[in-house]
Parts: C-alpha cells; structure tokens; sequence
C-alpha cells in the first residue's frame, strides 16, 4: 500500500480541494482552464476555485500553484523550485 501526502490529513475533508481524476471530457462544464493539475501530487485534477476557497496555493516566482489537499502546500513550501518545475 503506497501512501500520499494526501492521506496524511485528519478528520473530514476539511482541507481538501475538489480533486478529480484526469477527464477524458470536461463534464463540469466550465473552462479547461478552471481546472489544473496539482505540482505535488501530479495526476489529479484540481478546481482552482475550490483550492482558492480552502486557501490552497501558494504564489511562487510570479506564478500560482494550486494543491489538492493541505498536505500538498508544505512539500511546496519545502522545495518549491523542484515543484514549480513538475507542473
């Protein structure tokens, strides 16, 4: 069994930004470029919006980053150059 930064949050989805998996269609219905895909945990999609809300990104170098769950922002904020990169 592998483990993420994810599923070190406690308690109910409190700190978790919508995560979907990667579409093969857009089925929310807004635009592509509500959607991003988290630098840490690469793969899933995330809702701008919703890690917006949930306080969730971090402004790095002139860019925003937006993460999946509040596991994702200390990895970030632990190396942000090795993440900015992945994304």
């Amino acid at each position: 069994m592998s483990s993420s930064c994810c599923s070190t949050t406690t308690g109910a989805e409190s700190g978790r930004a919508a995560v979907m998996p990667p579409p093969s269609e857009n089925l929310l219905g807004g635009s592509s470029e509500d959607l991003v895909e988290c630098p840490v945990m690469l793969g899933g999609q995330v809702v701008k919006a919703d890690a917006e809300a949930a306080g969730l990104f971090r402004d790095y170098e002139g860019n925003r980053y937006w993460f999946c769950c509040a596991g994702c922002g200390p990895l970030f904020d632990a190396n942000p150059a090795k993440y900015a990169t992945a994304a």
